[in-house]
């Protein structure tokens, strides 16, 4: 039995994508283990949808919000766990999922991809790092400090050994140490399942979380996407799970763009279509999957780089050059300068 772990839906879709390239899902059971914001939790219910019409066996299980809910769904899982001959993870960051592991035995693990914090997984696991979130700014607080053993262990889970396999099915550019199995991910599921999508003839707009993470600040968002969406002629901007609504309502606003919350991941939202000619990004995960999803759609995707006074003065000092790397591994990708946007801004 394959034994899924995922806590967002971009990592439930990257197990249905997984299961794909093996033949079926019938021997797979998922575990989600849902966050707490409502987006969330409503894509991972439309996406479990799927999973079990794909023949997956799909478990619900709450492990954050309520006092003791961690504990209690680890005694309700250490069964599963130690049944399982391979366990797939979605977040090798996910300090719960790191707890889970403690309790793996099998000699088979797969990470499936979690965007583009699988680059950063790879190249930490190349380093010999601890496994840091790139928007973290690494600190040693007592949090870390009390669940430095936990990431230790979980690490050594990663490394492949004698009596250990790992892949990692990924879209990323990935350059994984010798011993790592990489397997491509080319979103053949998305592909076979949905579309071909109804084209329109305007520009659609994708969003991101880096503002709540802390990473840019607000005002020159805000004036970025409002110059894009002018320059490019766009007139829906798919929100971001993360992005709070009082971000989202100032958009508006300010832009007059329609602001779509999806039920689905948005490679399967532009799948299904429709989706306009191009599709405009900033540094993110979609810059990479969304030409895989749409080959031969003739849909353009656009990526306007993050200009470094965009950067708040608390943001992780990798930020830009991790934000950098994301694009420029990008492939059949139009790059946008984003002084060139700014000009716009300000001319406006």
């Amino acid at each position: 039995m394959n034994l899924a772990f995922v806590e967002s839906p971009v990592q439930l879709l990257n197990v249905l994508e997984w299961t794909h390239t093996r033949g079926g899902s019938a021997d797979t059971t998922v575990v989600v283990l849902p966050p707490v914001d409502p987006m969330s939790r409503g894509q991972l219910r439309r996406m479990a949808e799927l999973a079990r019409d794909e023949g997956m066996a799909v478990r619900w299980q709450e492990a954050r919000g309520e006092t003791g809910a961690p504990l209690k769904a680890l005694r309700a899982l250490t069964g599963l766990i130690r049944r399982a001959d391979r366990i797939v993870i979605g977040d090798p960051f996910s300090r719960y999922v790191q707890l889970l592991l403690c309790l793996v035995r099998t000699r088979r693990i797969t990470v499936v991809d979690d965007g583009t914090a699988t680059m950063e997984f790879v190249a930490q696991l190349a380093r010999g790092e601890r496994l840091v979130r790139w928007h973290r700014r690494g600190s040693r607080g007592p949090r870390e400090l009390l669940l430095a053993p936990v990431t230790s262990a979980a690490r050594r889970s990663f490394t492949p050994s004698a009596t250990r396999t790992v892949e990692v099915f990924t879209a990323m550019p990935v350059e994984a140490p010798q011993a790592v199995e990489v397997t491509s991910n080319t979103f053949a599921w998305t592909r076979d399942r949905f579309g071909p999508p109804l084209i329109t003839k305007g520009a659609d707009l994708v969003g991101t979380s880096l503002v709540e993470t802390g990473v840019i600040d607000p005002v020159p968002y805000q004036e970025a996407v409002t110059a894009l969406a002018r320059a490019h002629g766009a007139t829906r901007y798919f929100a971001h799970r993360r992005e709070s609504a009082d971000k989202l309502h100032a958009l508006e606003a300010a832009t007059g763009l329609e602001i779509v919350r999806p039920d689905l991941p948005l490679e399967l939202i532009a799948r299904r279509g429709p989706i306009g000619h191009t599709v405009l990004s900033f540094p993110s995960t979609v810059v990479h999957t969304l030409p895989l999803a749409l080959v031969g759609t003739g849909v353009k995707v656009a990526v306007c780089d993050i200009a470094p006074e965009w950067l708040r003065d608390s943001a992780s000092p990798r930020a830009q050059g991790f934000l950098s790397g994301v694009t420029e591994t990008a492939r059949d990708v139009q790059r946008l300068s984003p002084w060139r946007v700014t000009a716009v801004t300000a001319e406006g």
